[in-house]
């Protein structure tokens, strides 16, 4: 009879069962951070840039990492500069949204760097949970029976038309 009880008797599967439930809800609302890529080459054009930095700006809102790689084709690799110079204005674009985790790096054919988002990963929810795949869509209410001799108000008046 102690004020705060020592035992309390319980059904351990339904105890299990729950445990396992709560797991499963934090799962999957849970996101891994995922690397995005966006490849450039030296001789890319103004439009094409600014697409580039549209789309790694909407990884990085989504919280994602993002792997810039510039590939050199043929003799373009005899001038690095342009690579090194190109992933500086595109982390220059996108310094809003992210910071340089990782500067300029040549590796065989590709220099490439990251970028980190300074957003929160956003959780995406696609698929519905278990009570919304069960109901199904509400009806509109269905109107009572009119007597036989009824006629709607709208239909009694005549239009300003006519």
């Amino acid at each position: 009879m102690a004020a705060p009880p020592v035992v309390r008797f319980l059904d351990y599967g339904q105890y299990k069962y729950e445990l396992t439930k709560k797991e499963k809800e934090a799962k999957r609302k849970q996101r891994a951070v995922e690397f995005k890529e966006v490849r450039l080459t030296p001789k890319i054009g103004i439009g094409d840039f600014d697409t580039k930095v549209h789309r790694a700006v909407e990884f990085l809102e989504d919280g994602d990492r993002i792997k810039v790689t510039v590939r050199f084709r043929g003799r373009e690799l005899t001038h690095p500069e342009i690579g090194r110079n190109l992933l500086a204005r595109f982390g220059e674009a996108v310094k809003d949204h992210g910071t340089i985790d990782r500067t300029p790096a040549l590796e065989g054919k590709s220099m490439f760097m990251t970028l980190l988002s300074v957003h929160k990963p956003r959780v995406h929810e696609h698929r519905k949970t278990e009570g919304e795949a069960d109901q199904a869509p509400l009806a509109p209410a269905p109107t009572p029976p009119q007597p036989a001799g009824h006629v709607p108000a709208e239909a009694e008046a005549p239009q300003a038309g006519e």
